[in-house]
């Protein structure tokens, strides 16, 4: 892959939908990778007819923020916003037409990026679309969709972020903090908040009590979908060295073609939230240290570097998309 894969970016269209996108908060990685895609120099090829496959560089982070009106509501603007970039290249290139769009890319972080891609059937049912919230519930696919992790950058620096206590010092079970949102949180809280000494769950962080700290000394991390089925706390999780703890349904992990997830977290079926304390406490220790080496060694693949570095989480995404591309027969 390294050394054949080319990537071509449509230039047209212009910022702040177009080639660009937020690089902090919770939304940070469609716009990193929307820049890390266009400046990388490796994989990026400026000729089209040497591409394996070609990227659409629009943010739907942006085009929400740019276009949307929450008051009219109207997310019609998804349609003609990614229609008619859709209508411009394929009526410019003859790349979309001759593969139905097939070697074609997006990514997205938004909630609403699934939706996005609904009004243009073929991006929807034909083009890999490489997205946070890999639903399989709403239709993602992952013979042909990528899946590819949320990274909440809260200023937008990308050093520091890893390290945590070493097992012994880890002198709580489980941590949780967050609010209520959709069903597998709120039955969540309902079971389980501020109604334990080992396993720490809050709604709201009580005054003095460090976020990062509390992930930092925890042996497991809780992290249960909220109104999507991804959720940054995974990526938060294996940043501190704790394990991370799996609450979702329908979702489709990120890399889950390369990394094998229960060697390094827990999966809970939603059914056993009322067990979850019965379950982390009947993981035995060397299992369980077993596990947090696991995050440690897979940590690597979830960081951001700029420049991107091998074996990081661009090039992990790289080759996700690499290995969909590869199921595709494109006639010339």
């Amino acid at each position: 892959m390294e050394r054949t894969f080319k990537i071509y970016v449509y230039e047209e269209g212009e910022p702040p939908i177009f080639h660009n996108g937020p690089c902090k908060d919770i939304y940070s990685m469609e716009g990193l990778l929307l820049s890390f895609m266009e400046s990388n120099t490796h994989f990026r090829t400026r000729n089209p007819d040497l591409a394996h496959v070609y990227f659409l560089p629009f943010s739907v982070v942006m085009i929400i923020e740019t276009l949307f009106d929450p008051i009219i509501g109207d997310k019609a603007v998804l349609k003609r916003t990614v229609g008619g970039y859709v209508r411009l290249v394929s009526s410019k290139y003859p790349y979309w037409n001759r593969s139905l769009g097939a070697d074609h890319f997006m990514l997205s972080c938004h909630d609403w990026g699934p939706l996005a891609t609904r009004y243009v059937p073929q991006l929807y049912f034909t083009s890999i679309r490489v997205l946070c919230n890999a639903n399989t519930s709403e239709h993602f696919n992952p013979k042909k969709d990528a899946s590819f992790p949320e990274i909440n950058l809260k200023t937008g620096e990308i050093e520091g972020l890893t390290g945590g206590l070493p097992p012994s010092n880890r002198t709580v079970l489980a941590f949780f903090a967050g609010g209520a949102h959709g069903l597998i949180r709120s039955t969540f809280l309902k079971h389980w908040k501020e109604k334990d000494e080992q396993l720490l769950v809050y709604e709201t962080l009580p005054e003095g009590m460090s976020y990062p700290d509390m992930m930092k000394k925890s042996r497991y991390c809780i992290c249960p979908s909220g109104w999507e089925v991804a959720s940054p706390r995974i990526v938060e999780a294996i940043y501190a060295e704790c394990v991370p703890v799996l609450i979702s349904q329908n979702y489709v992990l990120p890399f889950s073609d390369v990394l094998d997830w229960n060697s390094f977290s827990v999966e809970v079926s939603v059914s056993d939230i009322p067990n979850l304390k019965k379950v982390l406490l009947g993981i035995p220790e060397d299992r369980y240290l077993r596990l947090r080496e696991g995050v440690k060694q897979v940590q690597r693949h979830f960081l951001v570097n700029d420049p991107p570095k091998r074996y990081d989480v661009f090039h992990m995404i790289i080759h996700s998309i690499w290995l969909r591309r590869l199921n595709v027969l494109v006639y010339s």
